[in-house]
């Protein structure tokens, strides 16, 4: 069976399912699970692991990087056997929530899965990515609701 090893899916693509994976809630995850017709089973390449990770920031978003801080982030690797190939499915995400890292794993195997991409975008990323952007929008228009513009004349010399 050949290793999946080489990427399939664009690197841009991936990226975008794999963050919707990591802010999603455990809760759509699992309710996402337990709807799939065809569960897979899956063996962990590395158990779901609690970690720190250094988070890095910038001054105004363009400075110089400084050390913010660390976070708690957990990370899980784990492999789906499909009928055409072996699939590794990697999560990284914030907090402690081991069940929310292998689940989400789980995913990002199946979407990498040419047979199963199409049935998991439409039934797990889809939903969850418009929910979680629902949320953004909804928290934009509570900040911009406070904004505050403030303006500074400037009087001409000798006035």
């Amino acid at each position: 069976m050949p290793d999946a090893s080489a990427p399939h899916a664009e690197p841009a693509q991936r990226r975008r399912w794999m963050g919707v994976l990591a802010r999603a809630a455990r809760g759509d995850l699992e309710a996402a699970w337990q709807g799939l017709d065809a569960r897979p089973a899956y063996t962990h390449v590395r158990r779901p692991e609690t970690g720190l990770v250094l988070v890095r920031g910038r001054a105004g978003g363009t400075g110089a990087a400084f050390n913010l801080g660390e976070m708690t982030m957990t990370r899980c690797a784990v492999r789906v056997e499909t009928p055409a190939r072996r699939v590794v499915g990697l999560s990284f995400v914030a907090g402690r929530d081991i069940r929310h890292a292998e689940l989400a794993a789980v995913f990002d195997a199946l979407l990498q899965d040419p047979a199963r991409h199409a049935e998991i975008e439409a039934a797990v990323i889809g939903p969850i990515e418009g929910r979680l952007n629902a949320a953004r929008r909804e928290r934009a228009a509570e900040i911009a609701a406070t904004k505050v513009d403030f303006f500074t004349l400037v009087r001409e010399q000798g006035a």
